[in-house]
């Protein structure tokens, strides 16, 4: 791969535009370069001279990110010096708009401020599979944006690969199959595993749960106990509204049951009925989706998966139909915040 040439300024130069008053949020003073050796995904913007404002930057340079976004599918943003959650807040503001609830949701998260939130509540020493946030769902967000205020002593980096490619690797009959019935996703809410629908839909109004699923197309029973089901069929593969390229955009491997880990399995599967887990998911006419495929896929997320240590006041921005994202193990306390913008309905596709 080609690594792009960015201009090459002495400290005398900088100096130079500095007594001239020239603005140091220009782009000439970051570097463009891929993170990694190789890998087009993520690609680093990092400053070249110290006190470049980040936000100043960016609202000066909104074509230069739209376009690497696209091209690369996600962009690190390292060494700005961003200390806070209001910088950050800030940076997705200026770069995306105003920032979206987290709803519907399928992950445990704790707001910070605003919208903003811990990136996931999941245990330390649990990984989390990779996914694009919200491709279940009706509506998700384009953009999501990962702040890093404080790396884990060991482990904990957010992994992530280019679902264009996920895509192109997977075997093509396993695609079309998919293409044409869709992914069901079946929950259950309110047996005391996986997140309560209060928490799920932000409400704890039945009526309000209802209309919801009504809007979403989502089917929803509720059971005994004041317990719920729903269930769900999705797009497999979507087009990306702005490349035009077709992206692997599901939950299908994320929520089966067979992605979790052993222990945790074996005691969902000695406690429920299979139509009574937390979560899984079929193929969109309902039938099971085959041991073979479910273990092809996971190996094809396993190829195209890039890893990279989180260093702190890190900002990881990613399109989040051209990239998914997980999280690995961690030892030692870790600080990631999250944020989304952009909302995108299904049925624009």
């Amino acid at each position: 791969m080609k690594i792009p040439d960015y201009p090459k300024i002495s400290l005398n130069q900088i100096r130079s535009k500095r007594r001239q008053g020239v603005n140091l949020s220009n782009a000439e003073l970051i570097k463009v370069i891929p993170l990694l050796p190789e890998k087009s995904l993520p690609l680093l913007l990092q400053p070249i001279v110290e006190g470049i404002n980040l936000v100043t930057w960016t609202a000066s340079n909104q074509e230069l990110i739209a376009k690497n976004l696209l091209k690369h599918g996600g962009i690190l943003f390292r060494d700005f010096q961003v200390t806070d959650v209001a910088e950050f807040e800030k940076f997705i503001q200026t770069v995306s708009g105003e920032l979206l609830e987290y709803r519907d949701r399928s992950s445990p998260r704790s707001p910070i401020q605003g919208n903003i939130y811990t990136s996931t509540d999941y245990p330390a020493n649990s990984s989390i599979f990779l996914h694009s946030e919200l491709s279940y769902a009706k509506t998700w967000p384009l953009k999501i944006f990962f702040f890093c205020i404080q790396p884990a002593q060991q482990g904990g980096e957010t992994p992530i690969a280019d679902t264009r490619k996920l895509l192109q690797r997977i075997d093509g009959k396993i695609c079309d199959r998919f293409i044409e019935k869709g992914v069901m996703y079946v929950r259950n809410f309110g047996d005391g595993f996986g997140l309560p629908w209060q928490t799920v839909f932000q409400t704890t109004n039945p009526a309000e749960v209802e209309t919801f699923c009504r809007h979403n197309g989502i089917e929803f029973e509720w059971k005994e106990g004041n317990r719920l089901r729903t269930c769900q069929i999705r797009q497999a593969v979507a087009t990306h509204p702005q490349t035009g390229e077709q992206v692997w955009f599901n939950h299908a491997v994320f929520f089966h049951v067979s992605t979790l880990e052993q222990n945790i399995r074996k005691s969902l599967l000695a406690e429920f009925q299979e139509e009574d887990l937390p979560h899984n998911t079929y193929y969109g006419d309902g039938s099971p989706i085959e041991k073979t495929v479910l273990d092809e896929i996971r190996a094809v997320y396993q190829q195209e998966t890039i890893i990279f240590p989180w260093q702190a006041g890190d900002i990881l921005m990613l399109d989040n139909m051209l990239a998914a994202h997980g999280r690995m193990p961690f030892v030692g306390q870790r600080k990631v915040v999250v944020g989304m913008a952009e909302k995108f309905s299904s049925k624009d596709i």
